[in-house]
């Protein structure tokens, strides 16, 4: 539910001290050096804005306690709570000089209720974390390398920071969450509490219950329903409303995530309580208990999407503004499943809120990971119980929320080192998390771990996976199938190359040979390899060049062709997994954006631009989808799909073309999708004859490069499109002539891109705009038209300029 109260988020002021120096607000006198700092923020945002800060060299501040100061003076006298929604991390909150409350964890709300004179003080130390980081706690069964320090298991705090290979060492401390001030107010409902399903028989049901100071029964409207409100003494209401025929909530690929407001009518004025959305959330382990798909109000969801990582490493930002830009691109990108992993951080309500309205479902780690957590504890589980509880109740009425799981790696950590399945899982993921989703939020499916489910908990043929054999583990593209991945909650992993301007901007050194840009790639710590040479591997398998010598000998032509490399790789991933006789269910990406700008995994870098693989995920991930496969001497199979829930009238074309133009055979189908469903066509049903599209049977040279599927509609309009290369990228790389006319509609700006022959990976630089597609395949004849949609910061009136170019392009073309 949305916050209330008044927002206490200027006039702080911040000073920092040596850890335990100042024993209480009044030591702070003698301090001279003081910043003003923003709440919510971070101590780090603070020293930012200051130009202390430097997050691509973040100087420790474990060591140091951070003191911030707000002088209530002005404020009207009386009875009063304040509200802390979130304190990083070992807290004491004192109030006029006393020491009022103290929390121990990042993610627990606190409401302090306070007498206000008018002349109040009100100070929040924040305490060094790294004398409690180095305590000794209850001996752990194993020891992760990927996180330290170990004293991390004992603290509840974010471990973004605390990775080295990947995150920078930004160490969260501070109102990372907003700070509050409530009254009390008699007619506003307080404590509210809701809980909304859909039946089987498609009717909604609302449970909701409220504190309110009202002598009159109020009434509850949702979706045309109304009742009144049963009081249940003590102020406090109840009442369940049943909606019969009730529109249900979807995830953007299979409907309309609708969402329905509530009100409740006070004595004849109303009031908005919040909105929600009715749907029906199942896990389906099949006959053996080795699947995991996700059935959405009776109908399978291909889950697509990425791993989430933050709007911003330091400010650790909860805000709609921070989040809609991200989330818009995501769902722009077609995903319908984001997963906030168990080594980030809780996001608020309004990441929920937007989620809702975008129809993006969130797969929740609870912030769990790798560790061998002492559950023992009771002062831990306390803590834990209070983090979740708080977390659920708080995103109660967002039908977005599809997954809870009890962490990251967790069981995948301790196998890994050779312990026994017995000591795999304990009772925080299989006991404590999973009775609290119970109690809190029994209409979201519960998870006992990320990866879980086989033989070995990261075995991809069972249950949920993290499926790295295509890209950490260089297998061949192959083995997406060989694999037979269920689901991946995390998959396809590589060091992505932001866009030009993002690096001439925010990275303008040699690519990988300077320092300043290998400490941006990823890498396993300890590992004598990182992602670029990930990356590296598929480029020379796909295109033939040695990497090392083409980075040498022509850097601009490297990264151009590892920019296209990860596009193709993902693409063609999920076409595998896509395919109708697939055992895939969803697979999401690792990770959705970058913390810093650089090859980082994010498919969006640190400034907000897309990269390529974001635009080869977009086509990936379209409702209304063509793929093809290699049957070997089967020949190609053409598979076409319908997530969405209209039927689709369309026409299947498929072209093999000699020298990238010459169409050597070619055939076409009326073909109407039903909705959610999918149609597989073998290639020689459509040309009504035998041709060798694959080059199996290899009967004298090969008569054709490239193969092209495409759907279009009644318009023409191709709808989506995809491609087979019988020998290979390299043999099909053909140089093509470009041509570009940028024209202006009630719309705006649209470029028009024709070419003489098929060219690969055709790559569109204008500064200011996001193209609607890049790094896409061009086939002669029609002209493929791209709307230029303005960024952030562009003048809308603005008339865009930039290039054409890309791996498969004769000369670069200005516009």
């Amino acid at each position: 539910m949305s916050e209330t109260g008044k927002a206490l988020s200027t006039g702080w002021r911040m000073a920092l001290t040596a850890a335990g120096s100042a024993a209480d607000p009044a030591a702070l006198q003698s301090l001279s050096d003081v910043l003003d700092a923003p709440v919510p923020g971070t101590v780090a945002g603070a020293l930012e804005r200051a130009g202390r800060f430097d997050r691509t060299a973040p100087d420790p501040l474990d060591h140091l306690d951070a003191w911030y100061v707000l002088d209530l003076s002005g404020e009207a006298p009386g009875e009063a709570v304040l509200h802390f929604d979130g304190l990083a991390t070992i807290t004491e909150i004192w109030w006029n000089g006393a020491l009022a409350l103290s929390s121990d964890s990042m993610f627990v709300r606190h409401a302090l209720p306070v007498t206000l004179t008018g002349n109040d003080r009100l100070a929040l130390c924040f305490r060094a974390l790294k004398p409690h980081l180095e305590k000794r706690g209850p001996r752990a069964r194993w020891r992760p390398q990927m996180i330290t320090p170990q004293g991390l298991r004992l603290v509840r705090t974010t471990l973004l920071g605390r990775m080295p290979g990947w995150c920078p060492d930004v160490h969260a401390a501070g109102p990372w969450r907003p700070v509050r001030l409530t009254r009390p107010t008699p007619a506003v409902p307080t404590d509210i509490r809701l809980s909304a399903r859909l039946h089987e028989n498609g009717k909604g049901q609302l449970e909701i219950g409220f504190t309110l100071d009202s002598a009159t029964a109020p009434v509850v409207e949702c979706a045309g329903v109304s009742v009144e409100a049963i009081p249940n003494g003590d102020h406090s209401f109840s009442t369940s409303l049943t909606i019969p025929g009730v529109e249900a909530w979807w995830p953007r690929t299979h409907g309309t995530p609708v969402l329905h407001d509530i009100s409740l009518v006070v004595d004849g004025v109303r009031q908005t309580l919040g909105r929600t959305g009715f749907r029906r959330i199942e896990i389906d382990r099949g006959t053996d208990g080795r699947d995991f798909a996700l059935i959405v109000n009776g109908t399978k969801i291909f889950c697509r999407g990425a791993v989430w990582t933050t709007a911003d490493i330091v400010d650790l930002p909860g805000t709609r503004e921070r989040y809609e830009p991200l989330l818009n691109l995501a769902a722009d990108a077609n995903m319908n499943m984001l997963r906030i992993g168990g080594t980030m951080a809780y996001e608020t309500p309004a990441f929920f809120a937007l989620c809702d309205e975008l129809g993006l479902m969130v797969w929740q780690d609870f912030q769990f990971a790798n560790f061998d957590y002492p559950a023992n504890d009771p002062a831990f589980v306390e803590n834990v119980r209070r983090e979740v509880s708080q977390f659920l109740d708080a995103t109660a009425a967002s039908p977005s929320l599809a997954v809870l799981c009890g962490g990251s790696e967790i069981d995948q950590q301790a196998a890994m080192l050779g312990l026994p399945e017995t000591a795999w899982a304990g009772p925080l993921t299989l006991d404590i998390l999973p009775a609290l989703v119970a109690v809190h939020r029994p209409d979201v499916p519960y998870v006992e771990n990320s990866p879980s489910g086989g033989a070995m908990p990261f075995s991809p043929d069972a249950g949920v996976t993290h499926y790295y054999g295509v890209g950490a583990y260089c297998r061949p593209l192959e083995d997406a199938r060989r694999a037979a991945v269920r689901f991946a909650a995390e998959s396809l992993a590589f060091a992505n190359v932001p866009e030009q301007q993002t690096l001439d901007a925010h990275l303008p050194v040699p690519a990988v040979h300077d320092p300043r840009w290998k400490a941006r790639v990823p890498r396993d710590r300890g590992a004598s390899w990182d992602f670029e040479d990930v990356r590296d591997h598929y480029l020379g398998l796909l295109y033939g060049h040695d990497p090392a010598r083409l980075r040498r000998e022509d850097p601009a032509r490297y990264l151009d062709l590892s920019r296209a490399v990860v596009a193709e790789v993902m693409e063609a991933t999920f076409a595998e997994w896509r395919r109708e006789q697939s055992t895939c269910n969803g697979a999401l990406v690792w990770t959705f954006q970058d913390l810093l700008p650089g090859a980082g995994w994010g498919i969006v870098d640190a400034t907000g631009l897309p990269k390529s693989a974001w635009h080869a995920l977009c086509r990936a991930f379209r409702p209304v989808q063509v793929t093809v496969s290699d049957e070997g001497t089967n020949g190609l199979d053409v598979h076409t799909i319908n997530d969405s829930a209209d039927e689709q009238a369309l026409t299947l074309e498929l072209s093999c073309l000699r020298h990238g133009r010459q169409p050597v055979v070619s055939g076409r189908r009326e073909i109407t999708l039903a909705p959610h469903s999918a149609q597989t066509v073998p290639a020689t049903q459509l040309f009504g004859a035998f041709f060798d599209t694959t080059y199996a049977f290899r009967f004298g040279p090969p008569a054709h490069d490239v193969t092209v599927a495409r759907l279009l509609d009644a318009a023409g309009t191709v709808v989506a499109d995809a491609f087979h290369f019988p020998r290979g990228r390299a043999e099909a790389m053909a140089f093509a002539a470009i041509s570009a006319t940028l024209d202006q509609d009630a719309e705006g700006w649209n470029l028009a891109l024709s070419t003489d022959r098929f060219a690969q990976s055709v790559a569109i630089d204008v500064e200011g705009f996001l193209p609607s597609d890049n790094w896409f395949h061009l086939v002669s004849g029609a002209a493929k038209t791209i709307r230029l949609v303005p960024r952030a910061g562009t003048d809308p009136a603005a008339k865009p300029s930039g290039t054409v170019g890309g791996i498969g392009v004769e000369a670069i073309v200005s516009f």
